[in-house]
């Protein structure tokens, strides 16, 4: 690295660590209150999430002689899966950061080596897409450490080798989203992409696919011979060419005491990180110029195809009219035209962020993934306490994903109006109505789309009719609330500067945002769940204080919709542009 570089990119973190370290101030004196809120959330979150850990695992380790296998697996199992998802967090926001973020525009216009801005936007995608793994993983490597009586130099160890295995999926993504960004309009590229994405579909189907067990294993006496077959489709997470399979090693080493084994993973996963780091750092910094010139100046991806081109030719000798989906908006009877033609605008400004619609992709691929693992809970819903249990866990799944959907994709959709808002605010429509109407385009949304969950997520569990109809009117509710919350939020906090949803979300709105809607949803469940009208013993039966906390949760959700989107409403009612 050149001297001139290490100017260059010194000079760039500083301003950028200046102008975060400006913000939090001007964020603590808006008000400490929220700020509090926020902070006592993060403790309180990371205080729960370890006595979770804790009692779960020591729960696991008082089985003799199959504690310690079942948390060795659990554990390269959750290195392995949170390595994947690491992998597609990262190429999804590393390519909205280097090829859709006006700075990148902006730096690459200066005097600045194309490998000093590469590295500043790899870190700053990096540190976006993966605090949340560390915040998530550290109570779980605490309560590990507890339960076994670590010595004080596992922490800082295990802390190192957290730290360069996030860095190993964010190299990966970064480096794929530029050949994602160079390739993606060539015809050969698109087929291999796709014939990938379904030979990996397949394979995980394949591989997840329950296996019979036969007599010869149910005569085995030998127990962990037996719980290792059952566990047969783990064994994928111990490849040993795996990067999560060098942290589980050097992890559970460590707490052996074995310290020869654990510094060599350790230093596996140190060779690799620095072999590909520095690659990266700098031999990425020209295809990422070139990559970023390529997406900037082609109007499509399917450009390339015959169907496509022949498309383009009728468009353009057909007689401008509108199209479809204005026909479409057109036909709603009641709808405005003013309100029509904002909803169309919202859709066709997420339709062309190929960010926003492939998370959405992402997001939906998890959930068919937690829908097609549904089957195996119903093995033992033959007793009324699993089926109170599980069905109120589906409960809290589908809200939880109702609120990743508001606060990723609701909350940033006001900001997202950009410094072009004034343009919304001088229209006929007014600020107030604009705000009214996202929050209605955003719960009939979610709406059809949790809806949608619930029903078949306890059709799958094989609830029964009262069941079903009790957990749908109860979702239908909590969408009503999220949906306030994130536009409610999303108007009080906006952020006309940022163009990255990613990095709107966030911010301290978001945050906030996600706190709220964390909290409402616990509150929610429990309450619901303490108020089941089929009580958790099946000898139950409780009309009558079903019907009075079913009538609390109603008001206080009746409550806890109208406030953020009054509150939103006013701002933008009085809001200076």
């Amino acid at each position: 690295m050149l001297p001139s570089d290490v100017n260059h990119f010194r000079l760039l973190l500083g301003v950028n660590l200046v102008s975060a370290w400006r913000r939090m101030l001007s964020l603590r004196e808006k008000s400490v209150f929220l700020m509090g809120v926020i902070g006592l959330f993060l403790v309180g979150y990371a205080g729960l999430a370890y006595g979770i850990f804790f009692s779960g695992l020591r729960f696991i380790s008082r089985f003799p002689g199959l504690g310690g296998l079942l948390v060795e697996r659990l554990l390269f199992l959750l290195f392995a899966c949170l390595f994947a998802l690491l992998l597609i967090s990262n190429l999804v926001i590393s390519y909205s950061n280097l090829f859709r973020n006006r700075e990148a525009s902006f730096l690459l216009t200066l005097p600045i080596p194309n490998d000093v801005v590469f590295r500043w936007k790899f870190i700053e995608s990096s540190v976006l897409a993966s605090w949340a793994f560390v915040f998530l993983i550290a109570p779980l490597l605490l309560a590990y450490g507890h339960i076994h009586h670590v010595p004080w130099h596992f922490y800082p160890a295990t802390l190192g080798l957290v730290a360069m295995f996030v860095l190993l999926p964010g190299i990966a993504g970064a480096a794929l989203s530029v050949a994602l960004a160079r390739h993606l309009d060539r015809k050969a590229f698109q087929v291999l992409l796709l014939f990938g994405i379904g030979l990996l579909v397949g394979l995980v189907f394949f591989r997840s696919q329950p296996k019979a067990v036969s007599e010869e294993m149910l005569l085995e006496s030998r127990v962990l011979v037996v719980i290792d077959r059952l566990l047969d489709n783990t064994r994928v997470v111990q490849f040993p060419f795996l990067p999560s399979y060098w942290l589980s090693s050097a992890v559970q080493n460590w707490m052996e005491g074995a310290l020869a084994a654990a510094w060599f993973h350790a230093g596996v996963l140190a060779s690799y990180t620095l072999f590909f780091g520095v690659l990266a750092m700098t031999r990425l910094g020209d295809p990422f110029r070139e990559a970023a010139g390529v997406v900037q100046s082609r109007g499509s991806v399917f450009s390339r195809w015959k169907w496509f081109q022949l498309r383009e030719q009728a468009l353009a000798l057909r007689p401008v009219r509108r199209d479809l989906l204005e026909e479409w908006f057109a036909r709603i009877p009641g709808l405005p035209r003013d309100v029509g033609a904002m909803m169309l605008k919202d859709l066709r400004v997420f339709w062309r962020d190929t960010t926003q619609w492939g998370q959405t992709l992402m997001l939906f691929g998890l959930l068919a993934v937690y829908l097609l693992n549904l089957r195996q809970f119903t093995r033992q819903m033959d007793q009324a306490f699993w089926i109170s249990l599980t069905s109120f866990l589906n409960l809290g799944a589908c809200s939880l994903n109702l609120a990743t959907l508001t606060t990723r994709f609701v909350f940033p959709q006001f900001s997202l109006e950009g410094r072009r808002v004034w343009v919304i605010g001088m229209a006929p429509l007014g600020m107030a109505r604009v705000v009214w109407w996202k929050f209605a385009t955003a719960t009939a949304a979610t709406l059809v789309l949790t809806l949608g969950l619930t029903l078949l997520s306890c059709r799958m569990l094989r609830l029964d009719l009262a069941h079903t109809v009790y957990f749908a009117m109860a979702i239908i509710v909590m969408t009503v609330v999220l949906n306030s919350i994130a536009v409610g939020l999303g108007t009080l906090y906006p952020n006309f500067r940022e163009t990255n949803p990613s990095k709107i979300v966030s911010g301290f709105g978001g945050t906030f945002c996600l706190v709220l809607s964390f909290t409402y949803i616990v509150v929610s469940v429990v309450v619901l769940a303490v108020g089941s009208p089929w009580g958790w013993r099946g000898d139950e039966d409780q009309p009558s204080r079903a019907a009075f906390v079913w009538t609390v949760f109603v008001l206080g959700s009746a409550l806890a919709a109208w406030f953020p989107v009054r509150l939103g409403m006013r701002r933008a009612a009085v809001m200076e542009l």
